[in-house]
C-alpha cells in the first residue's frame, strides 16, 4: 500500500514537479484540441498540434520564470516590474515559436528545414505572435498569482503563530500570578500551626511539598486530564482537613467518564479555597464543599457549591477584587477564546454559593485512548 506521506515527499522533488507540470500541459493541450476533435478534424493531427503547442510552453517556461527571478526590481513595484518585462517578453515568444516548430517536427507534424531561416519567425509575426505573446503574459500572471498566494499563506501562519505565543505568554502569566498566591496561602495556614501544633504543621507541609512537586510537573502544560486536576485538589484538602477538622466537609461527585477530560491545570484548587475561606471559614460550626464533575451532552459541566455564608449583598462577578476567581475566569477564557465556556457564580437558594463552569468535552493523545477504554 502507497505511504501517502512518500507521495507528498515525491512531489516536492524536482523530479515530481517535472512529471506534474508535464501532466499539466498535457491536460491543457487535451482540453484545447476538443474543440478541433468535436468537428470531425483528423483527431491524430488535431490532438497532436494542441500537445505540441502546450508542450512547448511548458519547455519554454522555466525560461519565463528565471527571468522573473532576475528582474532587479522590487515585487512592491508592479508597475516597474511589468515595464521590465517587456522586452524579454517578445524575445522569449521569439524562442517559443522555434521551440513549437522543433517540437512539431519531432512530433512528425512539422519540417525540420524551417527552422533554419527566419521564414518561421515571419509567419508568426503574420499569424499567432499576438496570441503567443498573451500566453506568456498569462503563464507570468500565474506565476505571480501563485508567489502572492505563498506569501499570504505564509504571513497567515506567521500571524498565527505570533497570536498563539501571545496567548501562551498570557497564560503563563495568568498562572504565575495564582501560583504564589495559592502559596502564600498555604504558608499562612501552615504558620498558624507550628506553635499551636507542630506535629500537625509537619503534616502540611508534607502536603504542601507533594503540591508543589505536583505543580512543577505539570508547568509545562496548560490543560491537564481531570484525574490529576482531582489529585492536585486532594492535598490541598489534606491541609484544610488538618486545620479545620471535623468542621470541613468534602464532597466529591466525578462521573467516571470524564476523569481523562482535559480541563485547565489548577483551576479547582481556587475555587475550593475560596468556597473554603470566603464561605466555610466564617462559620462556627463549618460546613460542606461539593466538587461533582459530569458529561452533558458534548460539554464537561463542573460545579463547586458551598453551604457556607453565602455570597455578599451587591457582590458581583465583575467587581470581585478576588485574584482566584478572577485569574481562574481569565485563563478558561483565554484557553476557550470562542466563547465555548460558562463561567458563572450564582447564590444557592438554601444558602451558600454555586460556581459552575462549562467546558467542551473533549481529550488529548494518552488520556483519549484512557477515556475510550474507561
Amino acid at each position: 500500500m502507497t505511504n501517502p506521506m512518500f507521495g507528498k515527499q515525491w512531489m516536492r522533488t524536482r523530479s515530481g514537479r517535472i512529471v506534474l507540470a508535464a501532466l499539466a500541459w498535457t491536460i491543457l493541450g487535451c482540453v484545447f484540441a476538443l474543440p478541433d476533435l468535436a468537428n470531425g478534424t483528423e483527431k491524430r493531427r488535431a490532438l497532436l498540434l494542441s500537445l505540441t503547442l502546450w508542450w512547448s510552453w511548458g519547455m519554454v517556461t522555466p525560461l519565463i520564470l528565471w527571468v522573473e527571478r532576475k528582474i532587479p526590481v522590487s515585487s512592491k513595484q508592479l508597475g516597474r516590474r511589468i515595464l521590465a518585462h517587456l522586452l524579454p517578453s517578445l524575445l522569449v515568444t521569439s524562442m517559443y515559436v522555434f521551440v513549437l516548430g522543433a517540437v512539431r517536427a519531432a512530433g512528425g507534424i512539422g519540417e525540420w528545414n524551417g527552422l533554419l531561416s527566419s521564414k518561421i519567425l515571419v509567419d508568426s509575426l503574420r499569424g499567432l505572435f499576438l496570441w503567443n505573446w498573451l500566453i506568456y503574459w498569462l503563464i507570468l500572471g500565474a506565476w505571480q498569482a501563485h508567489h502572492y498566494y505563498d506569501r499570504y499563506v505564509a504571513s497567515e501562519l506567521r500571524l498565527e503563530r505570533l497570536e498563539r505565543n501571545f496567548s501562551e505568554a498570557r497564560l503563563n502569566a495568568l498562572r504565575m500570578q495564582l501560583e504564589p498566591h495559592f502559596l502564600f496561602n498555604a504558608l499562612n495556614t501552615i504558620s498558624s500551626q507550628v506553635e499551636r501544633d507542630p506535629k500537625l504543621a509537619r503534616g502540611m507541609i508534607e502536603h504542601l511539598g507533594d503540591l508543589l512537586r505536583l505543580s512543577l510537573e505539570s508547568k509545562d502544560r496548560q490543560e491537564i486530564p481531570l484525574a490529576e486536576e482531582m489529585a492536585f485538589l486532594e492535598h490541598y484538602l489534606a491541609i484544610q482537613k488538618i486545620r479545620f477538622g471535623d468542621n470541613l466537609r468534602i464532597e466529591t461527585q466525578i462521573a467516571p467518564e470524564v476523569k481523562y477530560a482535559s480541563v485547565p491545570c489548577l483551576f479547582v484548587q481556587p475555587l475550593v479555597e475560596n468556597a473554603i475561606r470566603h464561605g466555610i471559614s466564617r462559620r462556627a460550626s463549618g460546613g460542606t464543599v461539593i466538587v461533582s464533575a459530569h458529561q452533558i451532552g458534548d460539554r464537561l459541566d463542573i460545579r463547586v457549591l458551598d453551604d457556607g455564608v453565602g455570597l455578599p449583598a451587591g457582590w458581583t462577578l465583575e467587581n470581585s477584587g478576588g485574584v482566584g476567581l478572577s485569574v481562574t475566569r481569565q485563563r478558561v477564557a483565554g484557553l476557550y477564546p470562542d466563547g465555548e465556556t460558562c463561567f458563572a457564580v450564582n447564590r444557592r437558594a438554601n444558602g451558600g454559593t454555586e460556581v459552575e463552569i462549562s467546558l467542551p468535552l473533549r481529550w488529548t493523545g494518552k488520556d483519549n485512548d484512557a477515556a475510550v477504554r474507561a
